[in-house]
């Protein structure tokens, strides 16, 4: 019994070496921070080699802190939609309801991928309703996303606070996507990463989502989560963005930083 325990004991030592060690491997890389301050906005970034295995962050402090998901939990509507056949596939349409908003892009009939290009909030609702409460809740303790919380309506409850993602949690369920190890079918995850494509040429495939909400203090929380492709290999990334101005360009923001970083990290150019 005594030798039991003493391998038990050497043996959970052993793994808490090892998730000491991958910690460890963190590259904090602050010279990041420029991107951020040209901006003034505050934020982190978060970047993971697969072919590596290198991780290289800005600002650990927000990584693992947790905020609103808003539009990015368009990859999770969009999955348990597909999956559960509330989605059919990317050319389902839902018809406008005929109510003026202010992204012109929402008011029209919509497919499936062109509502997830524009990050239509109204197409993302019925697809949600239709799922409904019981099921979405069964996904989100599945798929383990974030805080799990859905405590206010099932139409609205990943925009205003109900729910919360850390950039780590983020860039974690990216990589499952990626490469097809999320609890769907593979059909359902092709479909979704199809839609995540933003630009597709000769030197890179740069796939993400979007999002932009206002946290309980009435900060703006902008993200991009995703991958980008050079010469096969995937690197999977989550950028988040706060900041205090209401008057903030957010989708302008955002592209400058991920631009930015990606520049300075070697991307964009087909030599990684």
């Amino acid at each position: 019994m005594k030798r039991i325990l003493t391998f038990l004991f050497l043996i959970s030592c052993s793994l808490l070496l090892i998730t000491s060690c991958s910690v460890n491997r963190a590259k904090i890389d602050d010279s990041l921070k420029k991107y951020f301050d040209e901006n003034k906005v505050d934020g982190c970034f978060t970047m993971f080699s697969n072919s590596s295995g290198k991780v290289t962050v800005y600002n650990m402090r927000l990584d693992t802190m947790r905020f609103l998901p808003a539009s990015t939990f368009k990859i999770v509507n969009a999955l348990v939609g597909i999956e559960t056949g509330r989605i059919t596939d990317e050319k389902m349409i839902i018809k406008w309801d005929g109510v003026k908003r202010p992204v012109e892009e929402w008011n029209k009939d919509l497919t499936m991928e062109e509502a997830f290009k524009v990050s239509s909030v109204p197409y993302f609702q019925e697809v949600a309703r239709k799922i409904g409460k019981d099921t979405m809740q069964h996904w989100l303790d599945t798929l383990n996303y974030g805080t799990r919380k859905i405590t206010t309506q099932i139409d609205s409850f990943w925009l205003d606070n109900s729910l919360k993602i850390s950039p780590d949690e983020q860039l974690g369920l990216v990589k499952r996507l990626y490469f097809d190890q999320l609890p769907f079918q593979k059909r359902t995850q092709q479909i979704v990463r199809d839609a995540m494509v933003q630009e597709d040429n000769t030197l890179y495939k740069l796939s993400y989502k979007s999002g932009w909400g206002v946290d309980e203090q009435k900060t703006n929380i902008g993200w991009l989560v995703g991958w980008i492709e050079e010469n096969k290999h995937p690197y999977f990334f989550a950028l988040l963005v706060k900041s205090p101005d209401a008057n903030i360009d957010m989708q302008k923001v955002r592209e400058n930083i991920i631009k930015g970083i990606l520049k300075q990290l070697g991307f964009l150019e087909g030599k990684m």
